[in-house]
């Protein structure tokens, strides 16, 4: 009989629940399912170095320790926050005396973003004398993380977050524990929860094991909202991610932005970050602002967005998170200008409408002989030999068609100079009689 007393009672949920097999995981089909990789790896015998790249909680770990035990290997767990080389060597001699008892061996390194190059250098040469095979887990882009030649020696394989419906599989399978028979939650509630947990099956588990023991406490038999709200407080998602509450505050942000008030902009900024947006999209979002709102009236909004979105891909989270905020003020007391904006997409629909016309001869280049003697580039005027560095009076649309005037620079910021500027040319088209 399965109870408190068989087993080790202080181990958390999520590791009494750690699937033991590929037909046990959820979610991650696309790598799982029949016909995918991984389930082919295994089908085959055949261990093969990879990173396996997702967020935190959707079963990376869970799945190198699947194949080392599909594949027979010994599996060695390495931790790139608490692990240097020493340890990697000591996992080599492993490596070497298992393999003298004719067993493989599967080097797993948990975070190994987080590993220098020096130490990704260490064990390189023996997944290369095929001694170790690596499994590597990252929460990071690998491109910029791992070393080339370790990454051309891996396979990724992207794990996704976890489903809304993945998730309630999950919680229905914690509910099917004997600890918890005849203990339920309401549909209300779980959908809170799945929220909550945004894709993480781990927090998943914590939140609901926290919930569970709270609820067996005051000897209750159903896990509503309330209670869920009381049990969990701050820990509560303010959004759903793919909600209208997180576009309504995205929105928010946006136009406190191009609205030139820092201080709101900063505040739903900081909202989002409290409720749980990711980072990486609210950067995503503010290079868009610089170029959708500031464009050319001060270019240096589009810098400050860009080095404030790579601080946080070199720093992470919170440190990271105040050079998005410092992006943000910058961009909200910035000039503003939308003309770039309105300018592209009237071309873009001014391209659609109208054919494919040729280019002009004169704008043709000429790198055969051939192409000379069409005449390509013939009639071509160097503006850099013209006077001011203009070719007054050139074209360079398709001959017969106009040259559109969409680009209307604001009178402000960078702009007013290049409005005044423009005005100058066009002057000097005119007196040419063009």
């Amino acid at each position: 009989m399965t109870d408190l007393f068989t087993r080790q009672p202080d181990a958390p949920l999520a590791e009494r629940l750690r699937p033991h097999t590929l037909d046990d995981v959820i979610g991650q089909q696309h790598l799982i399912g029949e016909g995918k990789p991984l389930r082919l790896a295994v089908k085959s015998g055949k261990p093969h170095s990879m990173l396996l790249w997702g967020p935190p909680g959707v079963g990376k770990t869970t799945l190198a320790r699947i194949l080392a035990q599909s594949f027979n290997a010994q599996f060695l767990p390495v931790s790139a926050v608490f692990s240097g080389v020493k340890d990697i060597r000591e996992a080599i001699l492993k490596a070497e005396t298992a393999l003298q008892q004719g067993r493989a061996t599967i080097l797993f390194v948990d975070e190994v973003h987080r590993f220098n190059k020096a130490q990704q250098d260490a064990f390189l040469p023996h997944v290369e004398s095929g001694l170790l095979t690596f499994i590597g887990a990252t929460t990071e882009n690998p491109s910029f993380e791992v070393n080339p030649a370790l990454l051309s020696r891996a396979q990724v394989y992207i794990l996704n977050p976890l489903s809304p419906a993945d998730l309630q599989q999950l919680i229905e399978k914690v509910l099917a524990l004997p600890d918890y028979q005849g203990m339920e939650i309401t549909p209300e509630a779980a959908a809170l929860l799945v929220q909550t947990a945004d894709g993480d099956a781990r927090r998943l588990l914590n939140l609901l094991e926290q919930l569970l023991r709270a609820a067996q406490t005051r000897r209750l038999k159903t896990l509503g909202e309330t209670f869920l709200a009381e049990s969990l407080g701050a820990q509560i998602r303010r959004f759903d991610k793919g909600g209208e509450s997180f576009y309504n505050q995205i929105s928010a942000l946006h136009k406190s932005v191009r609205g030139s008030h820092p201080n709101a902009a900063l505040y739903w900024f900081c909202r989002m970050l409290d409720g749980g947006a990711d980072p990486r999209y609210l950067a995503r979002r503010i290079v868009r602002m610089a170029w959708e709102d500031i464009g050319l009236a001060d270019p240096r909004a589009f810098t400050i967005a860009n080095e404030a979105a790579q601080t946080y891909e070199r720093l992470g989270s919170p440190e990271g998170e105040l050079a998005l905020a410092q992006a943000v003020l910058y961009l909200a007391a910035a000039a503003k200008s939308n003309a770039g904006y309105k300018a592209y997409n009237q071309m873009t629909a001014f391209v659609k409408q109208n054919s494919s016309d040729e280019v002009p001869v004169h704008l043709r280049n000429a790198p055969t002989k051939l192409m000379k003697k069409l005449g390509y580039g013939r009639e071509y005027r160097y503006a850099h030999d013209e006077p001011n560095a203009y070719a007054a009076g050139e074209t360079y649309m398709p001959d017969g068609m106009a040259e559109p005037d969409f680009y209307q620079p604001v009178p402000r910021g960078l702009e007013i100079k290049i409005g005044e500027k423009l005005d100058w040319l066009r002057k000097l088209d005119e007196e040419t009689g063009e």
